[in-house]
């Protein structure tokens, strides 16, 4: 998804352990960015042990707090604090239910306190099947924040990166893909080194469930601008979001065919996965879907049915890293591609790459944030990529005076009606 952000007025109300919302300044500051230092005398000492770990493997380290704290423009950043001072970073949100997910998030926390997080499977296992109501987008994400959070401890306990935990790196680099470009836009992007993008269909209202014929060649025309002012060894995939109906998506696909789109992404709603298998054995294009999927159950559908061949967990979403990691070895040997869904903020983006440098099926990534403005150190982009991180854990660590004026937020989902009828339409 690749819609502007905007970024709306503070709102909402204070926690306990696990915090969101507005208070005033100075007070909001400091509960946001208290917890990091305390500890971190033992957190030093620890680290001068003699393994060459900050904490070896046989001594004890415990969960003492969830912190959640809603980050312009619509994200929702957790800290999971340790008695031994090293502090997990995860990213648990549905896009337009932040403050929900952040009540999730309060729920897990009598479980994990206590607990030592590098049981991180474990742990998964534990929030995910004692909750009886297994899955769906809230407790999935709230559940995927969580679990990376789980990871960075990891990997920071063992002075490791997580992808190092993963089996190690499969490449040197990530390629990015860049999202909402225009044909006045791209050749510019290319000039930064970028290869891949993703637009949507061009539209001045929404797609009605049969399209005219002006429709369709409109989305067409604008693809085939792109491009030609992008070349032929330019990727373009297009997203229809999950936003058109079967009928019309044909239509589109058919005329799109000859421009060659690196993919179509979520050509029908995701919750009908024989639909979409229909639509994929109807084009030799690739066919990409994952972003409202959840968790190694839900895609093995997918995949079964042939529905797609690109399959794009959010790691925010999905149920997390591992979960990630799990779904693209299903999706290898169906000879399926994986290309992360994420349009979220840096801490999310941070997990992908680790995901990325491990599997060796990955195609490409979406991103918004590579960390400036958030991190003390943003991820290292050239040539379109970004470079593995080298330091323990996910590698990343939150500039707390950089986004001290980027806390709280109370964005909210579009609502898209018909222009003829007012009726509902997707987004």
């Amino acid at each position: 998804m690749q819609d502007a952000l905007p970024e709306s007025a503070p709102g909402g109300t204070e926690g306990d352990s696990v915090q969101y919302g507005a208070m005033p300044a100075d007070l909001k500051r400091r509960s946001v960015l208290q917890g990091a230092a305390a500890g971190m005398a033992a957190g030093a000492a620890l680290a001068q042990s003699a393994s060459g770990a900050p904490v070896p493997f046989g001594d004890s380290l415990k969960i003492t707090k969830l912190e959640t704290f809603l980050v312009k423009p619509r994200w929702l950043f957790l800290r999971m604090h340790t008695d031994a001072g090293l502090v997990g970073l995860g990213e648990p949100i549905v896009e337009g239910r932040a403050k929900t997910c952040a009540e999730a998030v309060r729920e897990m926390e009598p479980y994990l306190l206590g607990k030592d997080p590098r049981r991180v499977q474990h742990h998964w296992q534990a929030l995910y099947r004692h909750a009886f109501y297994r899955g769906g987008p809230v407790l999935t994400s709230a559940l995927s924040g969580v679990e990376q959070a789980m990871w960075d401890l990891t990997g920071q306990a063992l002075g490791v990166p997580v992808y190092a935990l993963l089996g190690g790196a499969t490449r040197d680099r990530v390629r990015l893909y860049k999202g909402g470009t225009s044909p006045d836009t791209i050749r510019d992007d290319i000039a930064l080194g970028f290869t891949a993008f993703k637009v949507g269909p061009y539209k001045t209202r929404p797609a009605r469930i049969v399209e005219n014929r002006a429709f369709v060649e409109a989305v067409a025309e604008r693809f085939r601008a792109l491009r030609e002012a992008a070349g032929d060894e330019v990727d373009i995939g297009i997203d229809f979001h999950g936003a058109i109906s079967p009928q019309t998506a044909k239509l589109l696909i058919k005329a799109l065919e000859p421009y060659q789109p690196m993919f179509v992404e979520e050509p029908v709603n995701c919750q009908n996965h024989d639909i979409m298998a229909e639509i994929a054995r109807g084009t030799h294009l690739p066919i990409a879907t994952g972003e409202r999927v959840f968790t190694k159950w839900g895609f093995r559908e997918v995949l079964e049915k042939g529905a797609a061949s690109i399959l794009q967990p959010d790691l925010s979403h999905c149920g997390g890293i591992m979960e990630a990691r799990l779904i693209a070895g299903m999706a290898e040997s169906y000879y399926a591609a994986i290309a992360p869904h994420n349009p979220l903020g840096p801490i999310a983006t941070a997990a992908c790459v680790h995901l990325d440098a491990t599997i060796p099926n990955f195609m490409c990534q979406e991103f918004r944030s590579l960390g400036e403005g958030y991190f003390k150190e943003p991820m290292t982009f050239s040539n379109g990529s970004v470079e593995l991180p080298t330091k323990p854990g996910l590698g990343v660590e939150i500039d707390d005076d950089l986004i001290a004026d980027k806390i709280d937020h109370d964005w909210t989902n579009p609502e898209p009606y018909d222009v003829f009828d007012g009726s509902v339409t997707d987004w």
